[in-house]
């Protein structure tokens, strides 16, 4: 089973990189990682599409306004194509370490 991770954004250019290699050397079947930036204001979507370009797994899902969490995850959820779909915060509030732990059950 292929994992997805829809990570929505908005103004978190300080930690979305690290999130994302986070995420990338978690240990798990991931198929992409879909970043959904909810229209941010500061350089988050640059360091986005800048790992994007040397990582296919990394998904960039530009949005042109904020439109809050709810319909910023509604888009990745649209745009996730592997067999399992979680989220992932991109403030490190929760470590992505635990996704493979997650997904055991």
């Amino acid at each position: 089973m292929q994992v997805t991770v829809v990570v929505p954004v908005y103004n978190e250019e300080r930690t979305v990189v690290t999130l994302l290699k986070r995420v990338l050397a978690a240990g798990m079947n991931l198929k992409e990682i879909v970043v959904v930036d909810d229209g941010s204001k500061d350089a988050t979507r640059e360091k986005v599409a800048e790992l994007a370009a040397v990582d296919p797994r990394v998904r960039l899902l530009p949005q042109r306004q904020n439109g809050g969490k709810g319909l910023a995850l509604r888009a990745g959820f649209a745009a996730a194509t592997g067999d399992i779909v979680v989220v992932q915060d991109a403030d490190l509030e929760y470590d992505p370490a635990e996704l493979p732990r997650l997904l055991q059950p």
